[in-house]
C-alpha cells in the first residue's frame, strides 16, 4: 500500500529537548526527515550551515519572504526563522514524513492554512526543570535565560492549538510517544492510498 508523506509540526520551549528527541527519532525511522530551517541568527558552537540551519542575512531572508519562498516564517528573539517550501513539497511527494521543528508563532501560521498535518508540542515537567536545563547549557547569560523563560510561559499557553502534547520527562519515553503518534496517524483513512481500498473491493467482487 502506497503511503502519503505526512507533515509533522513539532514545537516546544527552548530547553524542552526537541533537538535530542528529533535526533533519536530520525535514527529509528527511515521514512522520516527533518526539514532544515533558515535563520538570520548567528550559528551556535558546533552548528553547521546546511545541516542544523541555513544561516543567512536579514536582507536575503526578507527578499525570499517577498518571493513567497517560505512555508512559514516568523521573527523570534530578534531573528527571523523560516521553512523553505520547495524541499518540504518534494519530500512529501516521495512519501517521506517531514518534521518541521519550528517556534509556536510559525507553527500556528502553518496550522492556520494547512489541515493535512500533525502537530506535536513538546513540554517540560516544570518551569524549575526548564530553568535547570537552560542554566546547564552554560552558553547564555542569566538575562537571556530569563527572556527564554518568559517566552516559554507564553508558548505553553498556546499548547492547546496542537493535536498532541508530549512531556519530555525522559527522552526515550518521549521518542516512543511520538513514534506511537506517527504510527496511529498513518492509519487514518485520509492518509491511505485510495487505490488500495479500491483494489481490495475489486478483488472481493471477483472472488
Amino acid at each position: 500500500m502506497a503511503k502519503k508523506g505526512m507533515l509533522i509540526v513539532l514545537s516546544g520551549p527552548s530547553g524542552s529537548g526537541k533537538g535530542t528527541i528529533i535526533s533519536k527519532l530520525l535514527a529509528q525511522r527511515e521514512d522520516t526527515v527533518l526539514s532544515i530551517s533558515m535563520t538570520t541568527r548567528a550559528p551556535r558552537p558546533g552548528e553547521i550551515d546546511g545541516v542544523h540551519y541555513y544561516f543567512t542575512s536579514r536582507e536575503e531572508f526578507e527578499q525570499m519572504q517577498a518571493l513567497g519562498a517560505f512555508l512559514e516564517s516568523a521573527e523570534y528573539n530578534g531573528n527571523y526563522y523560516g521553512t523553505p517550501e520547495s524541499n518540504v513539497r518534494n519530500w512529501l511527494a516521495e512519501g517521506k514524513n517531514v518534521i518541521l521543528e519550528i517556534e509556536v508563532q510559525g507553527a500556528e501560521k502553518v496550522m492556520d492554512y494547512r489541515s493535512d498535518l500533525v502537530s506535536v508540542f513538546i513540554t517540560i515537567p516544570s518551569m524549575e526543570e526548564l530553568y535547570r536545563r537552560l542554566k546547564g547549557r552554560n552558553t547564555e547569560t542569566e538575562e537571556t535565560i530569563q527572556k527564554r523563560m518568559a517566552v516559554a510561559k507564553r508558548e505553553l499557553q498556546r499548547a492547546f492549538r496542537y493535536d498532541y502534547v508530549v512531556i519530555n520527562d525522559e527522552v526515550d519515553l518521549a521518542v516512543e510517544r511520538i513514534n506511537t503518534i506517527i504510527e496511529a496517524e498513518q492509519m487514518r483513512f485520509a492518509r491511505m492510498d485510495e487505490d488500495y481500498i479500491k483494489g481490495v473491493l475489486e478483488n472481493a467482487q471477483t472472488e
